[in-house]
């Protein structure tokens, strides 16, 4: 089974004990094939959302039992089982996947969120059942987090978006802050998209602390895993804003020397 590039997926590190990585490898596999359908190649958007439905079918013959007909739905279907996973949160994946089919542009903030409960939230809820911590505090903690690092994604990929039509960037708050999709276009990093881009970031920042506590509840391997998620995380914020949000021409990424300093961000100490 390929493992490439679902963004909010710490992918079978290994970081993550024997037992879960399998798990963890086919829900993502699960997640990765759907993206792609969502996002990739020359289809019409009838034969995406086609595609999709499909997935959901498959999904939908989990939940009544049924005899999977694929070998990614066979071995989605042992996970499920055995973790006793919530079958919602798989579909809220689709639903969202769906979403970014037909919705490009996003009127308000709550839009935005309420995206990102379905884009980004269930991944973050799967692993903590997957863990066995799934408690209420710890998956508020977890939603908290997941959101921040979609909308950091977001941030970080302004301009690959927007060669593919999508707008993340709430447009009453473009609107406030004097910015334009033509400015987008242009690339144009000028004093209004920096106050603009401040304030995104200032607010993804301000979610991913609010989150952060999980790093110190969840323990062991896994809580080191969580840590250095939430402190890659925090690195990107602080490369937008050493780039003074310039990511048209700088855009932000991890490299081999960032590491060091992540594991140093995540020791137990810091998330006190």
């Amino acid at each position: 089974m390929a493992v490439e590039h679902y963004e909010n997926f710490p992918v079978a590190s290994i970081l993550l004990p024997r037992r879960l990585r399998r798990a963890v490898e086919v829900i993502y596999y699960f997640a990765r094939q759907a993206d792609d359908i969502a996002d990739e190649g020359d289809f019409p958007d009838a034969e995406r959302l086609a595609r999709l439905d499909e997935f959901r079918a498959g999904l939908r013959r989990i939940e009544n039992g049924e005899k999977p007909q694929t070998p990614l739905f066979e071995a989605l279907a042992g996970v499920v089982e055995k973790f006793n996973l919530p079958v919602q949160l798989l579909h809220d994946l689709l639903d969202a996947f769906s979403q970014d089919v037909v919705k490009k542009r996003y009127a308000n903030f709550d839009e935005l969120l309420d995206y990102c409960r379905r884009s980004a939230n269930p991944v973050g809820r799967l692993l903590l059942h997957l863990y066995d911590e799934a408690t209420p505090q710890n998956l508020a903690y977890s939603d908290d987090i997941c959101t921040s690092l979609q909308l950091i994604n977001f941030w970080q990929d302004v301009q690959k978006d927007y060669a593919i039509a999508r707008i993340y960037l709430p447009q009453d708050e473009m609107a406030r802050f004097g910015v334009s999709e033509a400015q987008i276009a242009e690339g144009r990093a000028d004093a209004a998209w920096q106050a603009l881009m401040a304030f995104q970031v200032q607010r993804a920042g301000d979610m991913m602390r609010r989150g952060s506590p999980l790093g110190s509840i969840l323990g062991g391997r896994i809580g080191l895993e969580m840590r250095l998620i939430i402190a890659g995380g925090n690195r990107i914020l602080g490369k937008l804003k050493k780039a003074r949000y310039d990511m048209f021409n700088h855009r932000p990424v991890l490299r081999p020397l960032d590491w060091p300093i992540m594991l140093l961000n995540s020791a137990p100490f810091n998330f006190r």
